[in-house]
């Protein structure tokens, strides 16, 4: 069979395991182990747990269960909770400053946990009911949560940065430095939304209470004095210096991505134990635990999804879909918008972790070979990817609403997403036009290449 008639049948046996139900480490691995056994020298097999090993014997990936057993730890304390609340008391005298309030929550703890899931959970469960309490409708509650999650794979530390980095062989620390204006902007931008969303949502709730006499929570007003405002801050202020600590570690030279990562979990488990007193084996096993069961859950697709790319090189199947895409003779740019649609459809079904893993080898020849800048390229591929997570029909961040409001219905959640994606699909254009809001942090620490 020559390689195109492969190539036909690795997607095709692919898409089918996929569908099938069976997870997606394991639709992976079958698929790559079937081709071995057909398609590669007997002996292959014999290797198939050396290739495995090797392929995942990079220092960059012990980061990863360090990473999340400090996530793990923050997100099971009452990090997320209080941060939430601190900020409401210090800005609720702008309008939508309640909704502002959970879109820097977000931000905030999606950097110091590094998941979507996690930020939207921890900031959620708090963040919605106080938004509908105060008169705010439900879609607006969910889709600011939804969209404020997504923000934990793109605001370092990023494991899904951390992935792109060993597939691309960037610098992982530009990576970092990278996502962070771009991160900021999705914040303001989300923060601009909120505010003009809450003006309106009030302004209707004024109009309803003048023609019907309908009071709603919207027109109460809040006050907290100075003391309120600063009892808040102890609980949040060491978390807030426990981020920059890591950052000023990693960035200052003073400790690699793993032994930073390593720091950060150890910092949290303290914190938590001085702030919130769990440091019994009782309050600590859930946090364990936890770690436990998504790092191996995480490695498995690792590892699975680097032994489907290395069958897919040894076939020639990753060389002869990058050739046949520089062959086509396209610009650049229909070049760069046919991979990111192609990204956003793999979105729909499959996570950050196997897209990137899954498609490097095939994308990222072309894109170089065409000028783009792959750490540049890096943050928009993550953006298109957070888009994955709350773009329906299986956005896991909508999932993860709907267990937090279970009583929300699907399209309220569906339709309060939708503006956040516009939003996203506006800061990607924006990238596109200036890439130096990713390219120019970088270069100014690290210098440029």
């Amino acid at each position: 069979m020559n390689t195109l008639s492969i190539g036909l049948l690795y997607g095709g046996a692919t898409l089918a395991v996929m569908f099938a139900g069976i997870p997606i480490a394991f639709a992976l691995g079958t698929v790559a182990i079937i081709f071995m056994f057909f398609f590669m020298p007997h002996a292959s097999l014999d290797t198939v747990t050396q290739n495995v090993y090797e392929e995942m014997a990079s220092i960059t990936l012990l980061s990863i269960p360090l990473f999340i057993l400090k996530g793990a730890a923050i997100g099971r304390s009452r990090a997320g909770a209080d941060l939430y609340s601190a900020l409401h008391v210090w800005l609720y005298r702008i309008p939508g400053g309640l909704g502002i309030a959970n879109v820097f929550a977000c931000g905030l703890f999606a950097a110091m946990a590094g998941s979507s899931p996690a930020t939207c959970s921890a900031i959620g469960s708090a963040g919605i009911p106080e938004m509908r309490k105060r008169g705010y409708s439900p879609g607006f509650a969910s889709g600011i949560i939804a969209a404020g999650g997504t923000l934990g794979i793109l605001l370092p530390p990023s494991i899904t940065m951390i992935l792109y980095a060993v597939a691309s062989e960037q610098s992982l620390g530009r990576l970092f430095l990278a996502g962070i204006t771009p991160g900021l902007l999705l914040v303001g931008l989300f923060a601009i939304y909120s505010c003009l969303r809450y003006v309106a949502e009030r302004r209707t709730a004024v109009r309803d209470f003048a023609a019907h006499g309908r009071a709603s929570s919207l027109l109460s007003e809040e006050r907290y004095t100075l003391r309120e405002k600063i009892a808040y801050a102890p609980r949040v202020l060491p978390f807030v210096l426990l981020l920059t600590g890591v950052m000023i570690a990693l960035y200052g030279g003073y400790a690699t991505p793993s032994e930073t990562a390593g720091l950060g979990a150890l910092l949290a488990l303290i914190l938590i134990a001085i702030i919130y007193f769990v440091w019994k084996p009782s309050d600590l096993q859930p946090i364990l635990a936890a770690t436990l069961r998504e790092s191996t859950m995480l490695m498995m697709i690792i590892g699975m999804s680097l032994l489907y790319s290395y069958v897919m090189s040894y076939l020639h199947i990753s060389q002869s879909a990058a050739e046949t895409i520089v062959a086509a003779g396209f610009s650049r740019w229909v070049l760069l918008a046919f991979i990111l649609v192609f990204v956003v459809v793999l979105g729909f079904f499959l996570p950050p972790v196997s897209i990137i893993l899954m498609t490097a080898p095939i994308i990222l020849p072309p894109l170089k070979a065409a000028g783009f800048d792959l750490v540049w390229f890096g943050i928009v591929m993550t953006i298109v990817m957070e888009l994955g997570l709350i773009h329906p029909p299986v956005g896991l961040n909508i999932f993860v609403i709907r267990n937090i409001a279970p009583d929300i219905p699907l399209g309220q959640v569906i339709w309060g997403i939708m503006p956040f994606v516009g939003l996203m699909i506006f800061a990607i254009v924006l990238l596109c036009i200036l890439p130096e809001i990713a390219t120019w942090l970088p270069d100014v620490i690290m210098g440029a290449r």
